[in-house]
């Protein structure tokens, strides 16, 4: 049996064949496999050589310096520290957090657990395009805000939000400003320092490096403060203690510098199999496009399809791997939060799948999972004419 067409690049990336072979060289007795916090030895030097060659591939990608770099177990780690570190901190400022209804769920799990703690929050409701506008942002502050928390690109939609102008506004009222751009790396240009962004959160294995590595971005600033989730030994600044793991360091750094240096190409990539896909499609009746395509990274397609549930479609979808949303709300059968949220109605966002395109996705599994979707839905809609036709 052969594999399925992978279709699912938002929720993970394979890892790119020259991030592999830079880890293996991290791993073993022959290559770099000391502790990088061993500094009383040539092996420990090398280790902290890599990890520090690391966090400058990282910090290029997104505009930053070197020192703000934080290195985590992944951006769920990050998400945390960045919303619970900064609110625990800086709670004698303020206690007021503003975030959105469709943020990932590392955002929003951690905004209701900080509701528990005492703070209070503010759920802004995107509009339809899946985006928050200046405007709702500005309405929902106070003088107690501290901090705002609004998504670069949403992993579901691909919408991608003004991070500028969003900052702007969260500045103008005192407050810092974080971004979970886990899905922005590698697909849009980004600069923290000409975006204004204090705080963000990046991945490993969306850039098509490992998982179990992410970063958090914390702007050098004596008045930025974040209290440590994690205790033991004061690594990364007090900000997060644990042994650094060189190996996944060292793949997520060579991935982000690929990521730079491909971006263009992989944005055009994206742009001519997602054209070539919709127009595959655009024969088929009853689609329709949730995803905003001028206002959205390429590689995302959010898709409903009439007369058909998104947990059928998937089971006769068997020769591509996709899903109905966000891999880490996979396992509900409750419909997409996130397409709820931007008004979606109920049944035709349980009739929803994303699919997402990456760079080792070809013009050739695009046609055929055309005509994969093409088959299954004749095969599920068929059932339901007769019916209707016999009736």
């Amino acid at each position: 049996m052969s594999a399925p067409i992978y279709l699912d690049y938002a929720a993970t990336t394979p890892a790119d064949p020259r991030v592999v072979e830079q880890m293996v060289r991290h791993l073993t007795l022959d290559g770099v496999y000391a502790n990088p916090a061993s500094r009383s030895h040539m092996p420990g030097w090398l280790a902290e050589q890599a990890v520090e060659n690391a966090r400058r591939q990282v910090a290029d990608l997104i505009g930053a310096d070197p020192r703000e770099i934080v290195w985590t177990s992944g951006a769920t780690e990050a998400d945390n520290l960045a919303l619970t570190g900064f609110m625990r901190a800086n709670r004698a400022r303020g206690r007021h957090l503003v975030t959105s209804i469709i943020e990932h769920k590392a955002i929003v799990d951690t905004a209701i657990a900080l509701e528990a703690e005492g703070f209070e929050v503010t759920w802004l409701t995107p509009g339809p395009d899946g985006r928050v506008t200046p405007e709702q942002l500005r309405e929902a502050m106070r003088e107690d805000t501290v901090l705002v928390s609004l998504m670069a690109v949403n992993n579901e939609l691909g919408s991608v939000n003004d991070l500028t102008a969003l900052s702007a506004v969260a500045h103008e009222f005192g407050a810092r400003f974080h971004t979970d751009a886990v899905q922005a790396a590698g697909r849009l240009a980004l600069d923290v320092e000409a975006m204004g962004i204090d705080l963000m959160s990046v991945s490993g294995h969306k850039v098509y490096g490992p998982k179990g590595i992410g970063v958090l971005y914390v702007r050098r600033d004596p008045d930025l403060r974040i209290e440590a989730l994690i205790h033991g030994g004061g690594h990364e600044r007090g900000m997060r203690s644990g042994t650094l793991a060189t190996h996944q360091i060292v793949g997520m750094g060579e991935a982000f510098a690929l990521a730079l240096d491909q971006r263009e190409a992989d944005g055009e990539h994206a742009h001519a199999l997602r054209q070539r896909f919709l127009d595959g499609l655009s024969a088929c009746d009853g689609i329709h496009i949730h995803s905003p395509l001028e206002q959205a990274v390429p590689n995302i397609v959010n898709l409903a399809f009439d007369g058909v549930d998104g947990e059928s479609l998937l089971i006769a979808l068997r020769g591509l791997a996709v899903s109905t949303g966000s891999a880490c709300n996979s396992a509900s059968v409750e419909p997409s939060y996130v397409l709820k949220g931007i008004g979606v109605p109920h049944s035709q966002a349980l009739a929803s799948i994303r699919f997402s395109f990456g760079r080792f996705t070809t013009i050739e599994e695009i046609d055929g999972a055309v005509e994969e979707i093409r088959r299954a839905l004749s095969g599920l809609r068929q059932p339901a004419e007769a019916t209707m036709n016999h009736r």
